[in-house]
């Protein structure tokens, strides 16, 4: 039994294996790239453009140390933008204050409003006028001066029934 025997007697076989495997493979390389090789280039310009789309944002953007590392270096900057916040912040807070006031006076005016429509009725009752009559006025007074709008009702024309009486 000779160890190196067998060796000399495979090595040949394999060879020729060997370059039938490659014949088979530039073989089905080239059938892939004939059918699909417009594709495969497309796909493969389609990824460059899009790594380098990812590496120049990635570029672009700082990253959270340098971020730090600026906050520390420029202090005035961070105080000024505290500052335009807080000036921000006050100036919002003054438009709210005012439009809570134009509200509060806005109620006050009709809190005066209904007050004096309930004066006038209860002095045409203490006159014994009619104060449902009375009330009626002041209501159609009223939605005249807030509507532009004829404040004449319109009446309602006679209609015909849509059945015939038989």
């Amino acid at each position: 039994m000779e160890l190196g025997g067998g060796g000399p007697a495979a090595g040949p076989g394999q060879a020729a294996l060997g370059r039938g495997g490659l014949e088979v493979l530039q073989h089905t390389v080239g059938s892939l790239l004939s059918s699909y090789g417009w594709y495969i280039l497309l796909a493969a310009v389609a990824i460059y453009f899009l790594i380098q789309k990812i590496s120049q944002g990635l570029a672009a953007r700082p990253s959270g140390q340098s971020g730090a590392a600026d906050a520390a270096v420029e202090p005035d900057v961070v105080v000024r933008r505290q500052e335009a916040l807080a000036a921000a912040r006050l100036r919002m807070q003054e438009e709210l204050n005012a439009q809570a006031e134009r509200y509060k006076e806005k109620q006050r005016q009709l809190e005066e409003e209904k007050r004096r429509q309930k004066i006038a009725m209860w002095e045409s009752m203490q006159e014994g006028k009619s104060y449902k009559g009375n009330l009626k006025l002041n209501q159609q007074e009223v939605e005249s001066g807030a509507s532009t709008s004829s404040a004449v009702p319109k009446s309602k024309p006679n209609k015909k029934p849509l059945r015939g009486g038989g």
